[in-house]
């Protein structure tokens, strides 16, 4: 009898832990009349083992995606272009700075030049080409660039590329034209050669 009420109430219990119920009445026991002398007893005891659970690091090789932009500093002959417009009165309207075209590639290495400016009115067309070399670079980036010193009153200065755009997000910034044909139909109204390399 002991071992049945053992295991009904073991049984019981998993039941209850293991499923979801919902009460529907109060319990309410029956009335009993009855003279019995018994023993205290003892319920059973249970030693539950849960799993050991340690929070830390560990160090492993995975893929981690990364941009690697090379730039070097060197120093290089820049061409320099003072541009003196015909009703500047002295030379505190002019201001010196740098004009820089820069492109973000990947694959093979390229190299990036500016060949010519163009001047129209109070705009600069600064026209410069990409084109890809030989070299691989693998899975990696890296921007390549091209620069003159102007000095010159405050001119708007727009930027064409002749060459094909690279699949970057950076390249966005500058127009990109497959040769001087398509630019020069971009290109509104008479404009000078002011520079050309």
């Amino acid at each position: 009898m002991k071992i049945r009420t053992i295991t009904l109430t073991v049984a019981m219990a998993a039941l209850l832990f293991n499923c979801n119920v919902d009460q529907k009445k109060e319990a309410e026991l029956p009335s009993v009349d009855v003279d019995v002398d018994a023993e205290s007893g003892q319920l059973p005891t249970f030693d539950v083992d849960w799993a050991d659970v340690n929070v830390g690091t560990t160090t492993k090789t995975v893929s981690v995606p990364k941009v690697v932009i090379v730039m070097e500093e060197e120093e290089v002959e820049v061409p320099f272009i003072d541009v003196e417009m015909p009703d500047d009165n002295d030379d505190t309207e002019r201001e010196e700075r740098s004009i820089v075209i820069e492109a973000e590639v990947t694959d093979n290495e390229h190299e990036i030049s500016i060949k010519e400016i163009w001047a129209s009115n109070n705009n600069l067309y600064v026209i410069s080409e990409l084109m890809a070399t030989d070299q691989t670079i693998g899975d990696k980036k890296m921007r390549v660039s091209d620069q003159i010193t102007l000095k010159a009153r405050d001119l708007n200065v727009k930027h064409f590329i002749v060459g094909e755009r690279p699949d970057r997000v950076f390249n966005t910034q500058h127009t990109y034209v497959k040769n001087m044909e398509a630019l020069k139909s971009k290109i509104e109204g008479d404009y000078k050669v002011i520079y050309k390399k």
